[in-house]
């Protein structure tokens, strides 16, 4: 099972998952709808999530989706006083939500140890800037580009196409010069595919959690949950726990999740399971 860094720290994810609290300071989300778009409501959601027990704090200032343009000025406004705040607020890993390598420069700058893009690194400078800062990165599928509508996505081999595009982006990070315990990575459920397509990468977590990279579920609330299972938003919870069991149980080893006490419990338990059958097969072994 590969390791993940963040900042000074290197993290054994052979029987820990790592929960990471989505913070948005946006006023658009799918989500909450800018509910944490007020710096001082975002604070004070992190307050919450820290003292629930959150490894990383994921701070974005652009939602996934379409919606209105957010210049690059804007972004560095959400994202950067608000990483600031949280460096000197929490001893918590931060992780900065942004495609743009500009703003991942600023965020590493301000305290963030690591870059979570859901664009696969479509800017350039993206992994030069990481490298730079010694950040870790977050490699994720995207069969077209952030904030642009994909409603026909069609794949030959979904798998395989998903598979192949993380482990070049992989290959290209560590071609930047960095490690593999930099490196995670994001089948991209809901970039860019149906919601079955994404029900179909959630089912075949190992075939990611085996490419030699720390793998990151990012299931929380997302409307496939909902199209699925004819559920609003705020309807998702258990969906979204059902989702980190499964991901748990098949490899993801970082949960990307609204509930953070709620997953951790979750996987606390999945963990003391696999542990039990790990002890269980090994007792068996000796006799």
């Amino acid at each position: 099972m590969p390791r993940f860094r963040l900042g000074d720290r290197v993290h054994d994810l052979t029987r820990r998952t790592l929960v990471m609290g989505i913070l948005n300071r946006t006023p658009d989300s799918f989500y909450d709808h800018g509910e944490t778009y007020a710096l001082d409501a975002l604070l004070a959601r992190a307050d919450r999530l820290v003292a629930e027990g959150a490894d990383i704090l994921d701070v974005g200032g652009v939602k996934a989706g379409p919606g209105t343009e957010v210049s690059e000025a804007e972004e560095l406004d959400r994202v950067i006083p608000a990483i600031e705040r949280l460096r000197e607020r929490f001893d918590v890993a931060l992780s900065v939500d942004t495609w743009r390598a500009s703003v991942l420069d600023a965020g590493c700058a301000a305290g963030a140890v690591v870059g979570n893009d859901i664009s696969g690194f479509g800017d350039p400078e993206y992994l030069r800037v990481a490298a730079a800062h010694e950040a870790s990165v977050v490699a994720t599928h995207i069969r077209l580009q952030p904030r642009v509508p994909d409603p026909d996505p069609r794949y030959d081999d979904l798998v395989a196409e998903v598979r192949d595009f993380l482990l070049a982006r992989a290959a290209a990070a560590e071609q930047a010069g960095l490690d593999p315990e930099r490196i995670a990575l994001d089948a991209g459920l809901d970039l860019g595919k149906t919601p079955v397509q994404s029900a179909v990468l959630l089912r075949e977590s190992e075939v990611f959690a085996t490419l030699g990279y720390a793998l990151l579920l990012s299931a929380s609330n997302k409307p496939f949950l909902g199209e699925l299972l004819g559920l609003a938003v705020d309807e998702r919870g258990d969906a979204s726990l059902a989702a980190v069991v499964y991901g748990v149980m098949h490899g993801c080893r970082i949960v990307r999740v609204h509930d953070v006490v709620g997953s951790i419990r979750v996987c606390r338990m999945i963990e003391a399971v696999l542990e039990t059958t790990s002890l269980e097969t090994g007792s068996h072994q000796t006799r």
